[in-house]
């Protein structure tokens, strides 16, 4: 169905020129305006989405331990965001496909909005399930928020696929830095107008929330996801449309890539803030975890054009085990320094490189593996599997927590890493 909202035409690249059935200079020119724009956009929301994930992204591990009363519990919000996130990730990839990108992400922003307010509510009624269930809502936003990178590639060319799939992972890097740097403000704000402790910085995220689904619903015009089915059918750009080579099970080896970085990362990460709070002071706890998780989330974001690029010109497999390597280094001095501050800001900021590295990369080899058709169906099941994986990676390193502290979870997480490591060996045989 085409894109009829306002600016879908009457400027040029969104016009008779961006849909050109015949492939002319013209529809290229046109697709490339096209696209330019609606990567500035997604990117734009991705600030924004980072602030309100970001800003919130620590607070669940604590708030789940004060409201239940059990640390070991503090790895259930982790894994409420995760499952919220692996359950919605389908149905927003069937949305994105049935009514276009901007429908699927503004319908993630409401929930996101929904999820934060049922938090402040859990808070103020020391309800832990209702926790869990703000938890997940936010966590349905966040599916949202990860797809966005897949919008970044519906009308992209093959030679700048990883580019600007990267330009949108990266735009987050602003947002996922400032929000949790807002919590230290957010606690103050929260006091002195009466909310409970540890929800002051969700103030921060609803606003941020709410800008995002304004900017999606006003400016993602036209919708690129619904301009490339259309160029399909119209049998222009051959490179985006249906000539794409179906290769299924490197599609698989790129899902299962992602799904267990995202776990890897996820584990470790989910149980730092409750590690923190064991070797800092009591009274410094807030910013020690907001100032290593502001550095964590830099590292996750920072630097993927760097990956994007290495992606396009180096492959996208050496890129995935680029960042399997840095996950390697990362888990060792968690494990060899997890009495150190310094030692978990490191291992935290190595931790995020990886996942950065190899969500880019694997992110781009998914796409150029399934056709256009599929695409939307496949990096649904692709978000799916690894929000679902990372929930349930999420409760069983509280568990390893309990049981073998910070450094054995470390050890533990290299598990993951050498079936990737296995697994891209695998594939280069298969090819």
């Amino acid at each position: 169905m085409p894109d009829t909202g306002p600016g879908a035409a009457g400027r040029p690249g969104a016009g008779p020129s961006a849909a050109t059935p015949d492939g002319s200079r013209a529809g290229a020119v046109g697709i490339a305006h096209v696209q330019r724009r609606s990567v500035r956009v997604l990117a734009a929301g991705q600030v924004l989405t980072g602030v309100a994930f970001g800003s919130t992204l620590s607070l669940g591990a604590l708030l789940a331990a004060d409201l239940s009363g059990q640390e070991e519990l503090s790895g259930f919000a982790t894994a409420a965001v995760t499952l919220g996130a692996a359950l919605t990730a389908i149905p927003l990839a069937r949305l994105a496909s049935a009514r276009g990108r901007r429908f699927a992400l503004s319908t993630g922003n409401i929930a996101a909005l929904a999820g934060i307010a049922v938090v402040i509510l859990a808070a103020s009624t020391r309800a832990f399930p209702l926790l869990l269930a703000g938890i997940a809502l936010i966590g349905a936003g966040n599916a949202g928020t990860l797809q966005a990178r897949f919008a970044a590639t519906d009308l992209a060319s093959t030679a700048r696929r990883g580019r600007d799939l990267a330009t949108v992972v990266w735009a987050t890097t602003v947002g996922g830095v400032v929000g949790p740097l807002l919590l230290a403000p957010g606690e103050v704000l929260g006091a002195g107008i009466g909310m409970p402790r540890l929800t002051g910085a969700y103030l921060f995220s609803f606003a941020a929330q709410a800008c995002a689904l304004a900017l999606y619903v006003l400016l993602l015009r036209p919708d690129p996801l619904l301009l490339a089915q259309r160029r399909a059918r119209e049998g222009a750009a051959a490179a985006i449309a249906d000539t794409v080579t179906d290769r299924p099970a490197l599609a698989r080896y790129a899902m299962f890539a992602v799904a267990a970085s995202h776990v890897t990362m996820a584990a470790v990460m989910a149980m730092t803030p409750v590690h923190l709070s064991h070797i800092v002071a009591p009274d410094a706890v807030t910013w020690a975890v907001g100032v290593t998780i502001a550095l964590h989330v830099f590292g996750m974001y920072g630097l993927s054009p760097v990956f994007g690029i290495l992606a396009d010109r180096v492959g996208r497999l050496p890129t995935v085990l680029l960042g399997q390597a840095l996950f390697i280094a990362a888990l060792t001095i968690a494990a060899s320094l997890s009495w150190s501050q310094a030692g978990v800001l490191v291992a935290l900021v190595l931790l995020g490189l990886g996942w950065s590295a190899s969500t880019v990369a694997g992110s781009a080899l998914l796409t150029e593996a399934t056709p256009l058709a599929a695409r939307p169906r496949r990096q649904g099941r692709s978000d799916t599997l690894m929000t679902a994986s990372a929930a349930v990676g999420s409760i069983v390193a509280g568990l390893i927590l309990g049981a073998a502290g910070y450094g054995g979870l470390a050890l533990w997480a290299l598990v993951p890493v050498s079936a990737v490591c296995l697994g891209a060996a695998w594939v280069r045989t298969r090819r």
